[in-house]
């Protein structure tokens, strides 16, 4: 029997059984290849008492989040530039300036931190990955190498003082002790700071098909609902809330003390009700999703073998953790997907995890010129439709799996 990792209850609801993989992180060097892979069931369930979606447990963070983590946020140009939009519009309304004091959690290689850097704010980031934290301190950015929690932001406030802004992109979902790390950020917070969160939406998540974020590094899938219950267990109280169009549709929550002034804006009563009407506090949109995504899995399957049995050449961009989600839950290895193309140098010249399919450097586009391109990371098509917009010359089409079947 599995409990939430928030509230304690038993687990009894499920929402997606994708079989088993390795950690979707987990890329393999060539010598790998000569040895066996750990695989662990793939499987999400729902509290019924807070409506906390989580994966059930069988990888230690340690193992997800290792030395050698491969990737790197700065690889993505929309990326770097919503970061720098954040950080420009923050920096302005909270009036952050050298008195200031702004820390992130899971900085990855300086992506976000070095525009407040730039802005002459005092900041430093918090990163357990050496690959990452490597290439934000070659930057000059002040790298704590570590993983959050109430002990690490006890030793942060008695060092450093506490925080004007703490924030946390993308790592609440990552965290296996989801009380602990709300129960840091509040400690760490000035008493009138803020702290603001983005995460994929639950919502976004169950709407869409968009099953291949879930993977073991997702320990949770989050709504706003679930969220303010974390948050209210450790003292924090929401009081904004904005709709993102990152990864397929995602939340940016600012929080603060439970006993700040500061009152909640009318879009976060706003944005709960929605939650309420769309069921994600009912079980039936959870029980129900299982089918949805067999149907993508199918359709997927069977355009490739398609393509395959008439000779058409085909390959991959973007190795994403997403992707080999998609890829193990479909069975697909190389003789149906030769090769994935990426630009992250953590990446090339290694394999996917589970599949085994190499990764090569983009100019393999231009070598082989396939008749068609499968983009894994979906949440960047535009992006990467751009960035390959050459291969409309020798007349490439690109194929996205989600959140439905599409080729163009």
């Amino acid at each position: 029997m599995m409990f939430c990792r928030h509230c304690s209850a038993p687990l009894t609801l499920g929402m997606a059984d994708l079989g088993s993989s390795p950690p979707s992180n987990s890329y393999l060097a060539e010598e790998d290849l000569a040895a066996p892979e750990k695989w662990y069931p793939l499987k999400v369930y729902v509290c019924e008492t807070c409506w906390l979606a989580q994966t059930a447990d069988f990888v230690d963070r340690e193992e997800c989040f290792s030395s050698n983590y491969a990737y790197f946020s700065s690889c993505s140009s929309s990326w770097v530039e919503h970061a720098r939009t954040y950080a420009e519009g923050i920096i302005r309304n909270r009036r952050l300036g050298p008195g200031s004091l702004v820390a992130e959690i899971a900085s990855n290689d300086g992506y976000l931190l070095k525009h407040f850097a730039a802005a002459g704010v005092p900041c430093f980031g918090i990163e357990p990955t050496e690959s990452t934290a490597g290439a934000a301190r070659a930057l000059g950015l002040d790298i704590v190498g570590d993983f959050f929690g109430v002990a690490l932001a006890g030793r942060l406030r008695a060092e450093r003082g506490a925080a004007d802004l703490i924030i946390a992109n993308n790592v609440l979902a990552h965290v296996p002790e989801i009380n602990d790390f709300a129960a840091g950020v509040a400690m760490l917070l000035k008493p009138e700071g803020v702290a603001t969160f983005e995460f994929p939406h639950l919502m976004r998540l169950l709407e869409c098909n968009y099953f291949d974020t879930i993977y073991h590094e997702h320990f949770s899938y989050l709504s706003l609902h679930s969220v303010s219950r974390v948050f209210a267990t450790a003292g924090l109280k929401v009081v904004d809330v904005e709709e993102l169009p990152t990864h397929g549709g995602s939340l940016r929550v600012h929080a603060v003390h439970q006993d700040s002034a500061a009152v909640a804006s009318p879009a976060v009563q706003a944005f709960l009700n929605r939650e309420r009407i769309a069921g994600l506090q009912k079980p039936q949109i959870y029980s129900g999703f299982q089918s949805q995504i067999q149907r993508v899995r199918n359709d997927f399957v069977e355009i490739l073998v398609n393509l395959i049995r008439r000779g058409a050449t085909v390959g991959a961009y973007g190795a994403a953790a997403k992707g080999n989600t998609l890829l193990n839950f479909a069975g697909i290895k190389s003789d149906l997907l030769p090769f994935v193309a990426d630009r992250s140098p953590g990446k090339i010249g290694r394999f996917l995890p589970g599949s085994r399919i190499p990764i090569l450097a983009e100019s393999i586009l231009r070598e082989r010129k396939p008749e068609y391109i499968v983009i894994l990371p979906w949440n960047l098509r535009t992006e990467i439709e751009e960035q390959l917009s050459y291969a409309r010359e020798w007349g490439a089409k690109f194929i996205v799996a989600l959140p439905k079947l599409d080729v163009f």
